[in-house]
């Protein structure tokens, strides 16, 4: 199956999206609110946390931003009409960063504000390295209005130690990830996991000195030992940092974390524009085929 899965990632460009959604559906909620909602309520029957994406990217029409806003407060209503213990996470060139920073930045206060009236919280993606600078721009700048918005950090972006200390002064909530969704050159991100490994703790232990709300968002079980290592150096209550995985992948992890008395927070995406979410997904874990294929053949045997 590991030959399988690399031909799939090979070829899948060419392979049409019905046949590809095969492959996805288990990583995304489904293409409707409904679907995410679903998911979120059967997570917090289990004590496990979310956060709701509306997928989406790389918008270059302002009616698809004023769009994604629309379906964004549909999102935070059903969250508190159903009264799930969940957030949301938003991808800036979602909401235009690609079009014009100022349309960006107009949709995206509104949503915070709208957030807030719920006592909701907004989590700022990081994306590929040009619109880094766009979006901690953005967030800067709502972080000095609002209380409800965070952001987040890749250990594999060179330039990630840099940007700690603004992070820290502003106290952030802040997502650590390893990052390697978007391909970079070597002069913007490392290339190796080795590299990558040993910045992640750094971070995570910079941003928690700092006073910062740290999510480490990883399945990496050597990084998580890592995270709990500088948590109980630092003397870092449970209520001061929590674990992010993504819908679909080790939920046997998972459990054991939140058996753990660890919070943990679970990435769900919903929407029709899941074929660009599930590429990347693929490109940098194939392994992720090869789960489905598992799961397949299991439920075959039986």
């Amino acid at each position: 199956m590991g030959i399988f899965s690399n031909l799939f990632i090979y070829g899948m460009h060419a392979i049409p999206k019905p046949i590809v959604y095969v492959f996805a559906r288990r990583y995304i909620a489904g293409t409707e609110l409904n679907d995410g909602i679903k998911v979120v309520k059967g997570l917090n029957r289990r004590n496990v946390c979310a956060t709701l994406d509306v997928l989406g990217e790389s918008v270059t029409e302002e009616k698809k931003t004023r769009d994604a806003l629309e379906e964004y407060k549909k999102a935070l209503d059903a969250i508190e009409e159903e009264g799930l213990d969940s957030n949301i996470s938003i991808k800036p060139t979602h909401f235009g960063l690609g079009i014009s920073y100022e349309l960006c930045y107009e949709n995206v206060y509104e949503l915070v504000n709208y957030a807030k009236r719920y006592n909701n919280f907004v989590r700022l993606d990081i994306e590929d390295s040009p619109y880094i600078d766009g979006t901690f721009k953005l967030y800067r700048e709502l972080r000095k209005k609002f209380d409800n918005v965070g952001t987040a950090v890749q250990a594999y972006i060179r330039r990630v130690i840099s940007d700690l200390d603004m992070l820290v002064d502003y106290k952030a909530n802040v997502r650590v990830c390893k990052g390697l969704t978007y391909p970079e050159p070597r002069s913007i991100a490392y290339q190796t996991k080795r590299e990558v490994d040993k910045i992640y703790p750094y971070l995570i232990e910079k941003l928690l000195r700092g006073g910062c709300y740290v999510a480490s968002a990883t399945h990496d079980e050597l990084m998580i030992a890592e995270t709990l290592r500088v948590v109980d150096i630092l003397g870092i209550k449970n209520d001061g940092f929590e674990f992010q995985m993504l819908y679909g992948v080790d939920s046997e992890l998972r459990d054991i974390l939140v058996n753990m008395g660890y919070k943990m927070r679970i990435y769900v995406p919903f929407g029709r524009e899941w074929h660009a979410y599930s590429m990347r997904r693929f490109r940098k874990n194939p392994r992720m085929i090869n789960y489905v294929f598992s799961t397949i053949f299991t439920r075959y045997e039986k």
